[in-house]
């Protein structure tokens, strides 16, 4: 289900790994508080910038990478999974915005 929304509702958004090519990858930038699964199980609220993405499109995925929206850049602080072990599972990125 998550993503099939993430197909309707996302956007290519512009990745680029530490090292690595920037290339477009289909998923959700949110710069609006989120509610995520947190390392412990918990939900949390997210109130920094947030990258909701398949694991699978992004298995080179850590910290300090880069995404970008029309308002800047953005860099990778934490990852976290959101539940699932499938490897289509979704994780949640909390975001530093580059550009302050």
């Amino acid at each position: 289900m998550a993503s099939a929304l993430a197909d309707t509702f996302g956007a290519l958004v512009p990745y680029t790994p530490t090292g690595g090519a920037t290339r477009p990858v289909q998923s959700i930038l949110r710069r609006t508080p989120v509610r995520a699964i947190g390392p412990d199980g918990v939900d949390v609220l997210v109130t920094s910038p947030s990258w909701r993405v398949r694991r699978d499109l992004v298995p080179e995925l850590r910290r300090g990478d880069l995404v970008e929206d029309a308002q800047g850049t953005l860099r990778v602080l934490n990852v976290w999974p959101q539940g699932s072990p499938a490897a289509d599972a979704h994780l949640i990125c909390e975001l530093e915005d580059t550009t302050e």
